[in-house]
């Protein structure tokens, strides 16, 4: 399949942070062929009007948590502990397959209404999320975070379940749809887990040549109390165990520490930040401008929509630039070119993923923004409407591995209908008796 988009005005994300004006992009398979001023040659099987509209390269949502739409505004009013064991947990215990399907279609079809194109996604039962992953034709990073409560000495690889499921989802799905799965090993946290697991995970993730995901530093008391256990952060600890000697997400980092970060960049470690997640949950706030002075890689994620209530990323750029410029006292303190970064091209490198920009070679993951809609006019510069004034809906295309999988409100790959009523019906009922 071969598409030629026109008139196109495009933000490229390249190292010049190039405004493409009156241009053309061509896209061949899943990668895009041109980029440039002047229309290239040859037939094409479908041509797109971008008049009035922008591109961007699709949104690379690097922390989720897809199924947990279903508790969007659930518990609400609690801290994280509370939150979890009192609400969250007992719900996911009466998760089934057919369950978690719907609610992953439900997740997806939100992200892919409003711009995102790529995925890391930890949760539970990751085969069945692979599933709605591949129909609904984005890109994913999946995992399953390994969470071990008995003692260190009594581990063992064959009697610890998640070390199991790590082995089967990669043997089933990494690399399925031609790599349009990944599968990447998971630690759900230090205090979730002990030595000998981060051990197995670190070894397991370098054997197979996975990345690694894990939530780090999240709140003050898990920060806190792994100092006084350990004597090290967790960044420090984990480290200590080769979690961090693979390509490597760390989600929240919230607490993490001047030294944390000299480790990070050193091994090419990627932060994720969830802005809107730290807040709601009075978390924190993460020190991103310290932690791109410092040379680390910093991309952007929702968390789940149980503790962010959307998973809109364009809520994300403008709540990521005005918190950190509202916290430092300085305008300048967050860039939007610096936001729209952290939601693409960073995610991408995040994640091990040739996408994140709009060029030659890269996987055509694009999107397009109406920029006819009432809050983006009038528009006096490109990056500060779309990082300030816009929002998901206003998205009018989602190209994914170069095949249109969402246009003018229409899915092309997805029954809502069909999700919303599964949904309804049954998952609802079930999960919240």
């Amino acid at each position: 399949m071969t598409t030629l988009f026109t008139n196109v005005t495009a933000l490229l994300m390249d190292e010049g942070f190039t405004t493409l004006r009156y241009g053309y992009v061509a896209v061949d398979g899943a990668a895009i062929s041109y980029v440039g001023p002047n229309r290239p040659r040859g037939d094409f099987d479908q041509t797109i009007d971008c008049t009035g509209k922008v591109m961007m390269p699709g949104f690379v949502n690097a922390h989720t948590h897809v199924p947990m739409t279903l508790m969007r505004g659930y518990g609400g009013g609690h801290d994280l502990q509370s939150w979890l064991q009192d609400y969250i947990f007992p719900a996911e215990d009466r998760w089934d397959d057919r369950a978690l399907a719907a609610a992953a279609g439900l997740g997806l079809a939100e992200m892919i209404a409003s711009g995102v194109t790529c995925i890391a996604d930890m949760y539970m039962r990751p085969e069945v999320i692979a599933r709605q992953v591949l129909d609904a034709g984005i890109s994913a990073n999946l995992s399953v975070g390994a969470v071990y409560f008995d003692s260190p000495e009594s581990f063992a690889p064959d009697r610890c379940e998640d070390c199991g499921n790590h082995i089967r989802l990669h043997g089933d799905w990494h690399n399925a749809g031609d790599g349009q799965i990944l599968v990447d090993a998971s630690i759900h946290a230090e205090y979730t887990s002990c030595a000998p697991v981060w051990e197995w995970v670190a070894g397991f993730a370098q054997k197979n040549g996975l990345g690694m995901h894990v939530h780090i530093s999240e709140t003050k008391k898990e920060h806190e109390e792994c100092l006084r256990k350990y004597g090290l952060t967790p960044i420090q600890l984990l480290g200590r165990y080769g979690v961090w000697d693979s390509r490597a997400i760390a989600a929240h980092c919230v607490y993490t520490t001047p030294e944390d970060w000299a480790l990070m960049r050193d091994k090419g470690v990627s932060c994720v930040h969830n802005p809107y997640s730290n807040l709601k949950l009075g978390s924190g706030v993460a020190p991103i401008p310290a932690m791109l002075r410092a040379g680390v890689n910093v991309a952007l994620g929702t968390d789940g929509v149980s503790s962010h209530n959307s998973v809109d990323l364009f809520a994300d750029m403008k709540l990521a630039a005005v918190l950190h410029n509202g916290v430092a006292c300085d305008p300048m303190a967050m860039t939007p070119r610096q936001a729209l970064e952290m939601a693409t091209v960073n995610g991408a490198r995040a994640l091990g993923r040739n996408a994140g920009r709009i060029e030659a070679g890269r996987t055509a993951d694009l999107i397009l923004v109406d920029f006819d809609a009432p809050n983006l006019i009038p528009c006096h510069d490109e990056v500060e409407n779309l990082v300030f004034s816009a929002h998901g809906s206003n998205v009018c295309m989602n190209m994914a591995r170069g095949r249109v999988i969402y246009q003018n409100g229409e899915f092309k790959t997805l029954d809502l209908d069909r999700i919303k009523a599964e949904v309804r019906q049954y998952a609802l009922p079930l999960l919240f008796k």
